[in-house]
């Protein structure tokens, strides 16, 4: 009986390291929710302290000797040069040596010594040659000790090995003789599939023949199916407080400042007349929490629920009583539906079968993604939304994040100012973990360097990941790449350059307005958006509010973030209007509260009025050919579960150096992009565009700039002439003319500027004068498009001639 107590001890204790990655993974009860109640059990010590070691804490007689010469550390003290804390799997077989020696002892070690002299006597052990015969000797059972097994005998002394180097492990003291009898009763570990593996993760799934008897039987309890933290996280929405519940057990007690100061404090900080604060000690207290509340809540909600079939368009919203209620929570506002308890079940339920299933149902999760992302699941559903796979804990695992490097100290200082406000991140835990993600990230990056806000960077994917550094890791691996290519180089001016460049045409584009009034004022993007796009917003707005941004900002190419910008700014566009330079300073060393509901859905706008070109960029990352090699261009709607940035095809834009870029105005379009716009369709490679047949209201007016000779050799169908040669007075006004009356009905319309490839028609059209011939005359979005050479000379020619 005993051997078989100390076996499932040993195997525990192998499980626990085994399956455990995180080397500081904090988990709760593991298994799954019980039948009829939700068990709060204290969290697990981080795993520097052991499994065992760390509910043992309370009883010094278990500890291992090395970590008594430790002495009491947290968990996240930072170890100079790297040294690892001495805690770990050995020390728990230590305290399961101790435990078998008291259970073939019959009797408790230690009982008449007090705590400073236990420790003290557990150090002394280092210059015994038999710690099992000292101890033995120390309690006066020797007689007993020299009758026990010979095999028992040699089990005790190798888990009472004072030096942990020769000291077994748990897996090879599974392997122990002694256990051979009762080893064929466990199941041997086996690693699970991880969810962003390729591998099939339903090898051994078995289903009943009908598999409509899933959900048939009305007494089945479906919610015990559902994890602890799925589970706990409806009881939360439902109206359980689990603080409250711990207060109403004393668990948590409130005690005024004024009574936990001492009676007496010495020079060196010795204190008396205080009892130790019980909140600084381990509590085993087991609490159940009562499911009626969360039970009623969703009584209506039908076994199906529980099984969605993935390939019914109505999964989310499968029939049931409450069915119509479901409907209508579908269309209210996001922070409504992110606290309806029955919808959010729907939402956990549908997006765990599909991350289950990923990558095979990715495009599945970027359609359910568009509607909304349940805060429960958001981690994982960002980690699929930006493509992780892999062993991504093997490779995280794999850097070296203790070795010392010069980036440390900036490291340091940063993560303290990372948003403080925040409970979790600001913990000495919180800072443990950032400091090892972000030098990972460092380290695994070797061409690029660390910028101050690459934190604010990691914050939004540690705090969805606390407990899952490597997932972490890969998501903002993954992140940068997508959106912020090159940004972190270590010269970076060419490329954040070109983005305020674009970013500033963008405004044009959107808001001339605007964008005439801070340029004569000169308050200019690089005086408040660098923070903005470096840190992808994560140091202008509270985590909250990112969440909710960026799950949109995933759906989209590496283009969304400008018209998040540019959507913050019209919503400051009144006060930006009515102030000057210095006063939008100020406005923005300290930004008004922003609607990021409303941020979002502008942003989606302006991402699908924002021609695919425009927003061009040269040090963007190379997009991905497409999977037919042909170049052709993809009928993937802009906004789509696929949003990539498109390909490079023959009429796509060309680059341009850098000082043209910023000396435009207004953005240049490519050809390819023209012929969408006009409705133009293409066959064979782009060479004879047809107007389409289907008849519909022109979206915006073409307006050639070249000479009328060239302009009835051969245009775009539609377009209007109007010279540059004559198209401005001397006083630099717009000449009148017969198209004047269609420029002013374009107003707050798209009106493409073409011309030919020269050098000087292009940097004309672009400058001052050219802004001064549209921006008067409304609000309008002009982009230009100067290299037709190859496009109008090309293939106008052919359907213009008539």
């Amino acid at each position: 009986m005993v051997m078989m107590l100390i076996s499932q001890l040993a195997w525990r204790a192998k499980q626990c390291h085994i399956g455990t990655r995180d080397p500081n993974l904090q988990t709760p009860g593991c298994g799954e929710a019980e039948h009829a109640n939700l068990t709060a059990v204290p969290l697990g010590q981080p795993r520097t302290f052991s499994v065992l070691t760390a509910y043992l804490l309370r009883y010094p007689s278990y500890l291992a000797p090395e970590v008594i010469a430790q002495g009491i550390s947290k968990t996240t003290d930072h170890v100079p040069n790297g040294k690892p804390l001495p805690s770990g799997p050995k020390s728990d077989v230590w305290s399961l040596g101790i435990i078998l020696f008291e259970l073939c002892m019959g009797r408790k070690l230690f009982q008449s010594l007090d705590i400073s002299e236990r420790l003290k006597f557990l150090l002394t052990l280092d210059c015994v040659d038999d710690t099992v015969i000292v101890l033995a000797e120390e309690h006066g059972c020797l007689d007993v000790v020299k009758e026990l097994p010979e095999n028992v005998m040699g089990l005790l002394k190798r888990c009472l090995t004072f030096h942990p180097s020769n000291r077994p492990t748990p897996s090879e003291l599974m392997q122990d003789k002694v256990f051979s009898e009762v080893s064929p009763s466990y199941t041997p570990f086996t690693k699970p599939a991880s969810l962003f593996s390729s591998s099939l993760r339903c090898a051994d799934l078995t289903l009943p023949e009908d598999i409509s008897q899933l959900c048939q039987d009305i007494n089945s309890d479906y919610l015990a199916e559902r994890s602890i933290e799925e589970v706990y996280y409806l009881w939360c929405l439902a109206g359980g407080d689990l603080e409250k519940e711990l207060v109403n057990k004393e668990i948590i007690r409130s005690k005024p400042p004024v009574c936990t100061l001492p009676n007496f404090l010495f020079e060196d900080g010795e204190s008396f007349g205080q009892g130790r604060d019980r909140s600084s000690l381990l509590d085993d207290t087991t609490v159940t929490l009562s499911l009626c509340q969360l039970r009623n809540r969703l009584k209506d909600v039908g076994g199906e629920a529980f099984y969605p079939l993935l390939e019914d368009d109505q999964s989310n919203l499968p029939h049931s009583n409450s069915n119509n209620e479901l409907s209508a929570a579908a269309t209210l506002p996001l922070i409504i539906r992110e606290r309806d308890t029955e919808y959010q079940l729907h939402r956990i339920v549908l997006f765990d079968r599909l991350l289950k299933a990923y990558p095979y149902k990715k495009n599945q999760i970027w359609k359910e993604a568009r509607v909304d992302i349940p805060p429960l699941m958001r981690g994982l559903t960002w980690a699929a939304l930006l493509g992780v796979e892999g062993a991504i804990h093997a490779k995280y695992d794999a850097i070296d994040k203790d070795t010392p490097i010069p980036t440390d100290r900036q490291i340091e200082v940063d993560i303290p100012r990372c948003h403080q406000y925040d409970e979790l991140l600001s913990s000495p835990e919180g800072h443990a973990k950032f400091r090892r993600v972000l030098k990972a990230w460092v380290v695994s990056h070797p061409d690029l360097v660390y910028w101050q806000g690459l934190d604010s960077l990691c914050a939004p994917f540690l705090y969805l990941n606390f407990n899952n550094e490597a997932l972490a890791y890969a998501c903002m691996s993954a992140f940068i790449p997508k959106y912020l290519y090159n940004f972190f180089l270590k010269d970076n001016s060419h490329v954040i350059q070109e983005y305020l460049a674009v970013f500033s045409q963008m405004i044009a584009f959107h808001d001339p307005e605007l964008s005439n009034h801070l340029n004569e004022i000169g308050f200019i993007p690089d005086l408040y958006a660098i923070p903005w796009f470096l840190t992808m917003f994560t140091h202008v707005f509270p985590l909250h509010k990112i969440f909710h941004l960026w799950d949109t900002l995933l759906l989209g190419n590496s283009s969304f973030p400008f018209c998040i910008g540019v959507a913050i700014l019209q919503q400051l566009r009144d006060r930006l209007l009515a102030n000057g330079f210095n006063e939008c300073i100020l406005l923005f060393s300290d930004l008004p509260e922003i609607d990021i509901e409303r941020c979002v859905r502008e942003s989606i706008n302006l991402f699908c009025w924002t021609p695919k070109s425009a927003t061009y960029r040269q040090h963007a990352q190379p997009p991905r050919p497409t999977s037919d090699g042909s170049g052709a261009r993809s009928s993937t709607p802009y906004f789509s579960t696929e949003c990539a940035d498109p390909p490079k095809t023959d009429l796509s834009r060309e680059s341009i150096p850098l000082n043209d870029l910023k000396s435009e105005v207004s953005p240049r379009i490519s050809a390819e992009d023209l012929i969408d716009l006009c409705e133009l369709t293409v066959t064979g490679h782009f060479k004879t565009p047809t107007k389409k047949t289907k008849p519909s209201k022109p979206k915006l007016l073409v307006v050639d700039i070249r000479n009328t000779e060239d302009f009835v050799r051969g245009h775009i169908s539609g377009s209007i002439n109007i010279p540059f040669s004559a198209a401005f007075t001397a006083e630099g006004g717009l000449a009148q003319g017969p198209h004047t009356a269609m420029l002013q009905s374009f107003k707050g319309k798209v009106v493409v500027i073409v011309g030919h490839v020269a050098k000087h028609t292009a940097e004309k059209a672009s400058t001052s004068r050219s802004r001064t011939m549209w921006n008067r005359s409304g609000r309008s979005r002009h982009p230009f498009l100067p290299d037709l050479r190859r496009s109008i000379q090309s293939f106008t020619l052919e359907y213009d001639v008539s």
